[in-house]
């Protein structure tokens, strides 16, 4: 069976296999490892937004470090021949790719943390490496870049800029979208190719090994901006939000996705305009259930 858990969100009545769970708390985590003895486990669970880890600093080191610590301390306790991927991100590299912008960053690539979400994921792959090198656990650390698609949390840029689209076309808002700085170049991957890469991992991966999940290619957020507004209709204002723009953040960020290819096999297969156009798609459909149930 496949179990997820959920949190601050309670599990609806028809997520059976769902299971409320703060990694905060301790005894709780240890409760469900010991319980479930879970041959797999996708660790992916965190507090990601990198704008609130700035304003919740206590928060995202309880959960993004000492909940991935009692998670491992239950595997090593419960079930310590689980499989276990960590989900960590590009964030870690930071400026790394400023000296040379053309340079795509593999995974032997130093790390320069700029942000506390980087700090709390650079200490999870530490973690990570300690417990498979000290304890023996078969662990996986999967260092994602950006991805996108439907059903992702407006609090990420991609989503934010759907979802502004889709309350503008139905009347909800005005006709402007709001931007933070739209110059930066990320490596955009769709959400189902990196939920495949996440599999492929836990099948091929080489456990206490690190592998860039990312498409090999970069954009302009004002492309992506663009790309969303050609599926639109409307004419629109673009107004720069002070508040969107973050503290640091880095100009361009360009993975090399070669050693999960090599090693796994994965491709990823599902081009950015489809994954725009199903986003968009996904708000769309969100925003017109919000008018028929008002």
């Amino acid at each position: 069976m496949v179990f997820g858990t959920s949190f601050p969100e309670n599990p609806q009545p028809w997520q059976k296999n769902i299971i409320y769970l703060d990694l905060r708390q301790e005894k709780e985590v240890y409760e469900l490892i010991r319980r479930l003895k879970p041959d797999w486990i996708f660790h992916l669970a965190a507090m990601s937004n990198v704008g609130q880890s700035w304003e919740k600093r206590r928060e995202v080191m309880e959960t993004n470090v000492m909940g991935y610590f009692y998670l491992l301390e239950a595997c090593r306790r419960f079930q310590p021949q689980a499989r276990l991927l960590y989900v960590s991100s590009s964030d870690v590299y930071g400026f790394t790719g400023a000296d040379n912008s053309n340079r795509a960053l593999n995974e032997e690539a130093p790390l320069r943390l700029i942000n506390p979400y980087a700090f709390t994921k650079a200490c999870g792959e530490g973690l990570s490496r300690f417990y498979f090198n000290c304890e023996g656990l078969q662990i996986v650390i999967a260092r994602s870049f950006p991805h996108t698609g439907p059903g992702q949390s407006s609090d990420f840029v991609c989503s934010d800029w759907a979802r502004q689209i889709a309350r503008i076309e139905v009347g909800l808002a005005e006709p402007e979208i709001k931007v933070g700085n739209i110059n930066l170049e990320r490596d955009y991957s769709d959400v189902r190719d990196v939920v495949r890469a996440y599999f492929l991992l836990m099948l091929k991966g080489r456990a206490g090994e690190i592998y860039n999940v990312c498409s090999g290619r970069t954009v302009k957020l004002k492309e992506i901006l663009e790309l969303l507004l050609s599926l639109s209709n409307l004419q629109v204002k673009i107004v720069v939000d002070e508040k969107r723009i973050r503290r640091l953040d880095i100009d361009r960020l360009a993975g090399d996705n070669r050693k999960i290819k090599e090693e796994t096999g994965w491709q990823p297969e599902i081009p950015l305009e489809k994954t725009l156009r199903d986003l968009l798609h996904y708000w769309r459909e969100r925003e017109r259930i919000r008018i028929i149930k008002d």
